[in-house]
């Protein structure tokens, strides 16, 4: 990521990102932990556990 982590920049720059690579809204996916750290916890609506290691490799 490279936006600023001012006024929320760099968790909404993560929220399109993971988006946009999943194939879903942007209003399916939130932070559903750790809005002021480095790691997050993201939660996606409608997606399954084979979509997100599709999009991103197994963990």
């Amino acid at each position: 990521m490279s936006a600023a982590a001012s006024d929320g920049a760099a968790n909404a720059a993560v929220v399109a990102l993971v988006a946009r690579t999943m194939g879903f809204p942007r209003s399916a996916v939130r932070i559903a932990a750790g809005q002021t750290s480095r790691t997050k916890r993201l939660e996606i609506d409608g997606a399954a556990p084979a979509d997100v290691e599709r999009a991103f490799g197994p963990a």
